[in-house]
């Protein structure tokens, strides 16, 4: 029978949920569901200076909202410093570390010698082989006893085997002089305690492993797999900032893209299934695998997430659609819709979606069903609004009054009264763009008319007749 599959998520809770970090919860998200397997958050903590709950709720926040649902508790690092100081006290017993009682100062004079002679500056303990009896009452750190001699290989699914010489590898501290334990320490720990059967997490982390591997086998457990993905870069190769995108996840929320969308791109930043450019999680979960990780930093771009998520909103069906344009408003503070505007939104979103990337622009769109009347124009629709058009559009209005409310009759209707006009129908399509939203770019006349209704409709329509020029 096959292990179950187990990945995690592991932020540090010292800022926002970044764009990189949402795409390894992703990756990890993608390879666990896809096999049926667990997918854990643990929030590292254990920086109590720079950690904060205001940072660990944006975490759960931004992963809420990217509908990456994790499987059981959320686990605190720091939560579990006891049991990282076990295993560290563990080892220690078994001749696999050392109590080292060097000062910094110590520390600092070996590396300056070894400076000065060309040698490696890795710190060489002299309590490493030290008979405990000559052991002072003095603090001191527990530190693991590396191997000296061969090395170490890290079996990467993404970077392929990584040899990394042992003497490169120095007797990193367990447990500081106060007792606490440290960040790699309580890393390989969780992780072995929480069953993580892969880690896949950015390639910064790769020397990581190397130094975690020691605890492992040093307890004897069995390794995880590793896969560490290339970082994502800007559209000019260089490393992700602000400039580039580098935001907060709900940044983007608030930016208007849809969830979905995120998650389309996110996969597709770093990861491909041949030529695939647009999926659907199903489809994503179904096809995600290691093998199709690259090793080049992928490059960040706007036009191709925008891209992505205007198909992905033309392909959401309406009332989902309606449900996250509720948590969009939400997130930009601005007030729910009432009842009755949620029903007309539901009702125009066929005419809404199309070419909308974000939902600011799908929300522009929709300003006709979202004003009220008396409708005030903007500059560019009320332009559009001069004695002449008032003057047609006022005999227009009946027309329209008397006919089928029927979008292919509503159009007949109006091309054949801008016939008898002798116009075309352009000129008559922006002063009832402006009398019925009062924008000069909107959804057609025919569906914002059909969305409104007969006496909705003829109601606006009169109102800009009457306006005084």
């Amino acid at each position: 029978m096959s292990q179950t599959v187990v990945t995690r998520f592991a932020p540090s809770p010292t800022g926002f949920l970044h764009i990189g970090g949402a795409r390894t919860a992703l990756f990890n998200w993608l390879y666990a569901r896809g096999r049926g397997g667990r997918f854990l958050l643990r929030i590292e903590d254990t920086d109590r200076a720079r950690s904060t709950p205001e940072a660990t709720q944006a975490i759960l926040d931004g992963m809420a909202w990217l509908g990456l649902q994790h499987d059981g508790e959320v686990i605190s690092q720091n939560a579990r410093a006891e049991r990282h100081r076990a295993v560290a006290l563990e080892l220690l017993d078994k001749g696999e570390a050392y109590k080292c009682f060097s000062t910094q100062d110590e520390i600092e004079a070996f590396r300056e010698t070894a400076r000065a002679a060309g040698r490696s500056t890795l710190f060489q303990s002299p309590w490493r082989d030290a008979d405990p009896a000559s052991h002072p009452d003095a603090p001191h750190v527990i530190r693991i006893k590396a191997p000296r001699d061969g090395a170490t290989v890290i079996r990467d699914e993404v970077q392929g085997d990584v040899t990394i010489r042992n003497d490169q590898l120095d007797d990193m501290v367990l447990l500081r002089s106060d007792g606490s334990p440290v960040y790699m320490l309580a890393v390989a720990v969780d992780d072995h305690d929480m069953g993580v059967t892969h880690v896949i997490r950015g390639d910064d982390h790769l020397n990581n492993a190397a130094r975690q591997m020691l605890i492992y086998q040093a307890m004897g457990w069995p390794l995880p797999a590793y896969a560490h993905i290339p970082l994502i870069h800007g559209p000019d190769g260089k490393k992700l900032s602000k400039r580039h995108g580098a935001l907060g996840v709900d940044e983007y929320q608030k930016m208007g893209y849809p969830a979905a969308g995120m998650r389309n791109y996110l996969a597709r930043l770093g990861w491909s299934h041949g030529d695939d450019e647009f999926f659907t999680d199903e489809q994503a979960l179904a096809w995600f695998d290691l093998s199709g990780i690259g090793k080049s930093p992928a490059r960040f771009d706007f036009k191709k997430l925008e891209n992505l998520c205007g198909r992905h909103i033309a392909a959401t069906p309406d009332a989902a659609l309606l449900h996250e344009l509720h948590g969009f408003l939400a997130a930009i503070g601005r007030p729910p819709l009432s009842d009755a505007k949620s029903a007309l939104m539901e009702q125009a979103m066929p005419c809404l979606k199309e070419r909308a990337k974000t939902f600011v622009e799908l929300l522009e769109k929709a300003e006709f069903v979202l004003t009220d009347r008396p409708i005030s124009p903007d500059e560019k629709a009320a332009a559009q609004l001069d004695d002449v058009s008032r003057r047609i559009l006022k005999e227009l209005t009946p027309h329209l009054q008397n006919a089928t409310w029927a979008r292919d009759e509503l159009e007949a209707v109006a091309m054949q009264f801008a016939e008898s006009m002798d116009m075309k129908f352009g000129k008559l399509a922006g002063p009832l763009r402006a009398a019925l939203a009062g924008r000069s770019v909107t959804p057609s006349v025919f569906d914002m008319m059909i969305v409104l209704g007969r006496e909705e409709t003829v109601a606006r329509l009169t109102d800009a007749a009457c306006e005084s020029g």
